[in-house]
């Protein structure tokens, strides 16, 4: 534990310079990232800043028998004693919280936890108070040069664009009934219902599930999900037991066996939509080849995003080898969905489909505490850098952005950015568009060595923003993945 105390002396100015405050202050270490400050105002300096408020209610208190700036000053601390007093304390508190920060190197994080309340104006004395804050960690910048790092490569294949080409078309499908067993690919209506010790923790009774080996619900997963539904049909029921992940927000349940219950109501089949001239009007493109052409340029993209998450992975464990420093647990936590909200917005500008960022979205729940540290360290690291190389983002940065979003989600600009900015998410995309730009800087400067990779999107899994805890969030953390029309006509029939 460490401590510093120190005096502002006051200074003698003209008449139209600020005279500092005479103010003791002593600072402490109480935890991670975490200072104490405790701050005392000699009597004499609030009997300067009380004489001074009484001569401004002076000038204009109207007072029944006086003129205007006539009335005796007793009368007016009298008269007016808890106005002058709340005054005195707004003006020492602001003042002396500002002359702090000039003369204290705190750099916060948050704002101080000050208990307005418990803060009153002695009749003699000094006026005291304090508060915790939380600062930025302090750490020296690695030398990047020295960093030798992988860099994954990938040329993208023709089977990969096809494959895509699906999957960008089932957005736009259509579902049609079939009255046969489940087959893989198969679309189905499931209700759904989660058990543990013989009671209810959460039910849906309507879920549209697409068959594929991995189902993936916010804080657990089915494996071998196809063959347990393979040849099931309308009315059949499937049970299976799932383990609730280590960090799931059900603090009593992670690690628990939950069972579930499945009944499947309906099984549909996705139909593509014909490539037809009107079809390319209304997606706005010209024709198959410039669609196709465009799916490649996304994976092309997709492959620079996974190149920048290697990366990014390979310089974090670097980085993380020296910041030995911890970070506030309730800091963490306040920050968990920022950081889901930052990952989203990658995936959205790499151009991954809704039902790949639904399944990254479960994956960060299940580990959302573990990940969330690391990336807070990583976040503070790389703000440092972007500080020290004067990187910023500005306007036509997010409005590229937005457009290239929107795009990718089949969406109008002007509606995705309304969607961003009615979810919040406006400061997130400008602060990972910083960080991007911090990252690229870095790998400007380290040493690469390519190795062949194959693309780690993940075809094999559906996932449902379905708690098997039943946990109901607060608000949405990011906008939800927006149905395709066939969810959505499934949902409005």
């Amino acid at each position: 534990m460490s401590d510093s105390t120190a005096t502002s002396e006051t200074e003698t100015a003209d008449e139209n310079e600020k005279v500092n405050l005479k103010i003791d202050v002593t600072v402490t270490d109480v935890g991670p990232c975490k200072k104490h400050v405790s701050v005392k105002i000699p009597h004499e300096e609030v009997e300067r800043y009380e004489n001074n408020t009484v001569g401004e209610v002076l000038t204009e208190a109207e007072v029944p028998g006086f003129r205007v700036g006539h009335v005796p000053k007793q009368l007016i601390k009298k008269r007016f004693k808890s106005e002058i007093a709340d005054q005195v304390k707004q003006k020492l508190l602001i003042d002396s919280l500002e002359q702090l920060s000039d003369d204290h190197n705190l750099d916060p994080i948050s704002q101080p936890n000050l208990d307005l309340d418990n803060i009153s104006i002695p009749e003699s004395g000094e006026m005291e108070y304090e508060f915790d804050i939380e600062v930025r960690p302090q750490f020296d910048i690695p030398d990047f040069e020295k960093f030798k790092l992988e860099r994954p490569v990938h040329e993208v294949t023709d089977e990969e664009v096809n494959a895509y080409k699906q999957r960008f078309l089932a957005q736009y499908g259509e579902l049609v009934d079939n009255a046969g067993a489940v087959e893989d690919g198969d679309y189905m209506t499931l209700a759904i219902e989660f058990l543990h010790d013989g009671k209810t923790l959460n039910k849906s009774s309507s879920e549209l599930v697409q068959v594929q080996p991995t189902l993936k619900f916010e804080d657990a997963e089915i494996l071998e999900f196809d063959k347990l539904m393979e040849g099931a049909a309308a009315g059949d029921v499937r049970e299976a037991d799932v383990v609730v992940a280590s960090e799931a927000e059900s603090i009593e349940l992670r690690g628990e066996t939950i069972h579930v219950v499945m009944t499947l109501k309906e099984v549909r089949q996705m139909e593509l939509p014909q490539l037809d001239a009107d079809f390319m009007e209304r997606i706005d493109i010209e024709s198959e080849e410039d669609l196709d052409n465009q799916i490649l340029e996304t994976l092309e993209r997709q492959m620079t995003y996974q190149q920048r998450q290697s990366a990014r992975e390979q310089i974090r464990e670097k980085i993380l080898e020296s910041a030995n420093w911890d970070l506030p647990e309730d800091l963490v936590l306040r920050q968990v969905q920022n950081a889901m909200r930052r990952e989203v917005l990658e995936m959205q500008q790499a151009g991954f489909t809704q039902q790949e960022i639904r399944s990254r979205q479960n994956d960060l729940r299940s580990n959302a505490v573990t990940t969330t540290r690391e990336s807070l360290k990583e976040h503070f690291i790389l703000d440092k850098v972007a500080d020290q190389q004067n990187i910023n983002v500005d306007d036509d940065d997010i409005d590229t952005e937005i457009m290239m979003m929107a795009y990718q989600q089949g969406e109008n600009p002007r509606r995705f950015r309304a969607q961003l900015e009615k979810n919040g998410m406006m400061e997130n995309l400008g602060a990972q568009l910083r960080e991007r730009k911090a990252i690229d800087y870095i790998l400007n400067q380290v040493e690469f060595v390519e190795v062949d990779i194959e693309p780690s999107v993940d075809e094999n899994v559906e996932a449902l923003q379905l708690s098997v805890c039943g946990f109901q969030e607060s608000e949405e953390p990011f906008p939800e993945a927006e149905a395709t029309e066939a969810e959505a006509t499934e949902a409005e029939g």
